[in-house]
Parts: C-alpha cells; sequence; structure tokens
C-alpha cells in the first residue's frame, strides 16, 4: 500500500520553498522576509518552536514560501510533521543550518505514511524535491520497507495469519531475488517442536519460514523474527483489553522483513537470512497447557509456566536453527515483554548483547538514525529464576522481577554458539502521532539494523 506515502521529485519547477527556522536564526529571517510576509508572520503570532508553521501569501495571494520551526533542534525527524499539514503542492528545502536534508527527506516520507487498506487516505500527498546532494532512490527505498512493515502491524488478525506473514516474506523475496522455504504440518512438528506446540490450537497452520539472499562466501547476517499473528494469551488467557493489540505481536517479524528489505536494496555485501516461526495462539482443544513439557529442536526441555509466554517458545526453535548455522551476525526481533514497555516505555526498545563492541555500534546506529534503543543487562544469576524442578528450564521466572531480562536470558539459551547475538524487545506501535511517526504500526529497530549492516557490509 506504498502509494499512501509522498513522493520524492527531482525536478524542482515552481516549488513552494520551505525554510527551516531556529529560535537563534529568526530574527535574521524575520529581517530578510517581504514586509508584507513579515507582518503576516508576526499578525499569526509565529514563533520557531519545534513543528510550529506559517504558510506565508505570495504578492499574487498564492502559497509563497513556509516557515517551519525546528525549535532546538533535538527531534531528528521533526520535518515528518510537514506532509499532514501542507496542502498538495510541490516543495523544497531551503538549504540552511537548521535542516539535515537526509534526515528531513526521509522523515518527510515516514510522516507521509497512511494506512489505507480499509477507508480512502485522504487528500494527495504533498511532494518534495530530492535536496542537493540526498539520494533520493535511497531514501524512498528505506521509506517504503518501513511502510510496507508498518502496513503489515496494522493489518487485523482476519486479514494477516501465518500464510499471509509467509505470503508477505514470498513478496518481498520475489522482489530481490532471494530464495524462500517454508516447514509446516508433521514436518514442522518434528523438526520445530515448540513452533508446532504454540500454533497447534489454530485451524491456521503454523510454520517456519525461511529466506537466503547473496553470496555464499559473504559474512552471514541471520535475522530473525517473531511472528504471532494473534495472541490470544492461550490457556492462560489474557484480558480482553489485554487483546486489543495483539495483532501487532508479529511485529518483530515486520521489523525483520523490513530491515531483509533494506539489506537487499541497498545491495549491501553479506549473505542474508531471515526466519520467521509464524503462529497464531489460539486456544482449542488442541492447546497447549500450563504444566506441559516440551523437547525444543535444541534438545532442551521446557516446562511451561505460562502459555502467554509463547513468543520465547517460537524464538527458541528458530534461533537454535540460526545457531547451527554459525552466523557472523545474529539478531532478533520481537514484542516479547511488558516488562520492557514498563522500563522504557513504548518509544525506546530495550536490546540485550554480551559483545560490547556490537552494544556500543547498536547504540550509535539509533542515534544516527533517530532509532533509537537502549540497553539492558543480560544478568547472568538471574537465570535461576527460570529453573524447573522436572525439565531443563521454565518459559517464565513465575515472579514479577526482571522479565524482560529472564526473556532474553532465556533466548540465549537456544543460541550459546553466537556470541555476536543481539536481542531486541520491541512495542512495535506508535500510541500516538509524533513527527515521522504516525499513530499505529512501527517497525522499530529495522532504519537502525539497516545502517549498522551498511556500515559494516558495505555494497561491493
Amino acid at each position: 500500500m506504498i502509494q499512501t506515502l509522498s513522493r520524492l521529485v527531482a525536478e524542482p519547477g515552481d516549488a513552494i520553498p520551505i525554510l527551516g527556522v531556529t529560535p537563534e536564526s529568526w530574527p535574521q529571517v524575520e529581517a530578510a522576509l517581504p514586509a508584507p510576509q513579515a507582518a503576516y508572520a508576526r499578525a499569526t503570532e509565529f514563533v520557531p518552536k519545534a513543528g510550529r508553521i506559517a504558510l506565508l501569501p505570495a504578492a499574487d495571494g498564492r502559497l509563497g514560501q513556509i516557515l517551519f520551526g525546528l525549535g532546538d533542534r533535538s527531534d531528528p525527524l521533526i520535518a515528518g510533521k510537514l506532509p499532514g499539514a501542507l496542502p498538495p503542492g510541490t516543495y523544497r528545502l531551503v538549504p540552511a543550518d537548521g535542516f539535515d536534508a537526509g534526515a528531513a527527506s526521509l522523515a518527510w516520507l515516514l510522516g507521509s505514511y497512511r494506512f489505507a487498506r480499509y477507508r480512502e487516505a485522504g487528500s494527495e500527498r504533498p511532494a518534495l524535491v530530492v535536496p542537493d546532494g540526498v539520494d533520493g532512490a535511497a531514501v524512498t527505498r528505506i521509506a517504503e520497507a518501513v511502510a510496507r512493515g508498518r502496513d503489515l502491524v496494522n493489518t487485523p488478525a482476519n486479514d494477516l495469519g501465518p500464510a499471509e506473514i509467509e505470503a508477505a516474506v514470498r513478496a518481498v523475496a520475489e522482489r530481490h531475488g532471494a530464495i524462500v522455504s517454508v516447514v509446516t504440518g508433521e514436518d514442522l512438528a518434528a523438526a520445530f517442536p515448540l513452533v508446532h506446540t504454540v500454533g497447534a490450537a489454530s485451524p491456521r497452520a503454523p510454520r517456519l519460514i525461511d529466506l537466503a539472499w547473496g553470496p555464499t562466501d559473504a559474512p552471514r547476517v541471520t535475522l530473525v523474527g517473531k511472528g504471532v499473528a494473534f495472541d490470544t494469551g492461550g490457556l492462560d488467557i489474557k484480558p480482553s483489553s489485554g487483546m486489543l493489540l495483539m495483532k501487532k505481536d508479529m511485529g518483530g517479524a515486520a521489523a525483520a522483513l523490513a530491515v531483509a528489505d533494506m539489506v537487499m536494496g541497498s545491495g549491501l555485501n553479506l549473505r542474508l537470512r531471515l526466519i520467521v516461526p509464524a503462529v497464531e495462539n489460539a486456544i482449542s482443544g488442541s492447546a497447549f497447557r500450563p504444566g506441559d513439557v516440551i523437547r525444543s529442536r535444541a534438545g532442551l526441555t521446557v516446562e511451561i509456566g505460562n502459555t502467554d509466554a509463547e513468543g520465547r517458545l517460537i524464538l527458541a526453535d528458530a534461533l537454535a536453527l540460526a545457531d547451527a548455522d554459525a552466523p557472523d551476525l545474529l539478531l532478533d526481533f520481537a514484542t516479547l515483554t511488558g516488562a520492557a514497555r514498563v522500563a522504557l516505555g513504548p518509544d525506546l526498545p530495550a536490546f540485550f548483547t554480551e559483545d560490547e563492541a556490537l552494544a556500543t555500534a547498536v547504540s550509535e546506529a539509533g542515534i544516527a538514525v533517530a532509532d533509537p534503543v537502549w540497553r539492558l543487562p543480560l544478568h547472568k544469576p538471574y537465570a535461576r529464576l527460570l529453573d524447573s524442578k522436572v525439565a531443563d528450564l521454565n518459559n517464565v521466572s513465575g515472579g514479577p522481577f526482571a522479565g524482560a531480562i529472564t526473556a532474553a536470558l532465556f533466548l540465549r539459551r537456544f543460541a550459546p554458539g553466537t556470541r555476536a547475538h543481539v536481542h531486541f524487545d520491541l512495542y512495535g506501535w506508535n500510541p500516538s502521532t509524533k513527527p515521522g511517526r504516525p499513530e499505529g504500526g512501527e517497525v522499530q529497530t529495522a532504519r537502525l539494523v539497516h545502517d549498522l549492516l551498511a556500515r559494516r557490509y558495505p555494497k561491493a
């Protein structure tokens, strides 16, 4: 549904200028305005606070120029407010101290997104002239990958089950010439018993989706995304309020797929693997139960302490598959714990890794592309909270403490051979609209990881 994005255009034509204004630059900008525009700005009480806009008329009455407040420039995506606030037309950014042209162009596209599957997107989106020095095609590729991922998260579960997640992966694979294999049915039960167990109660068959792309002799990077199309909680059923946003429980798969889309579109020099365990955690006579013990793909037995901690179960089998391939870098993405949201809120995903240099690189990439994260510790003594009296480990700690950490420690048990492993615990949703981040589904960390990989494995 990429048609709902704005466009970047090459020819300026009679594009309307947008001038970014800070509190420091405003006196000089005001003094340089034609007298009628300066009077209009004063009459409408324009001040250069972040996100404030003044539409200044030209002498003939048409729209002549836009003043856009940048405030203290603390929000790199502030230009994402413009597409929803300006009338249709073509605009250009005036080169100035205020705008980072690349960040502003991407923010413009990200902020123009609308989810339009079930109703009209509204009026035509305004277009932006590609600023000098900006690779418009690269910016558009990133924005479109984000938009496709947002569409997946926003689509309700009646139209997005495990089969539709597979179809989305296949569509991206076809676009870039990647190969996809899928394991279902009895083969799934034998090879990926935890994935099969979680999805067994749903009439929509669970599956393990495996995408491969790139030269086989290049550095190997594996992405794993949690693909729970809908999570009822299973027999440990969620309250109705807890289910309202559970269509987003496949947000990890959407983020991982968005990264794969960006990586392949950029032609990075790596061997990419994307693994998505796709299930629906439903309730029926086939549902798994609290107290069940399941032998995982890795051979570890897992006691089910809570059926609502299903995401880590399907990731465990997927991580075991990934670890066996000894990737140079392993990253998993999951809407995994409410504990991470309590600690960090919805805007700041948690991440975990044992690799100090990698942790620094992840944090720096997040800052560089305004896709921030915060590191939480893999505090190994907490692993005892997952002890079981009847199995190798329990899938939950059974207590109120350190929920995000114990979940991350659980996952680490299934990828012991890969030190360069990052686990992202996402929210996958913007609770309210912010510049460049419309309310609704979000592929958090996707742009961060693409930037990290582009720095490490640039196009040959």
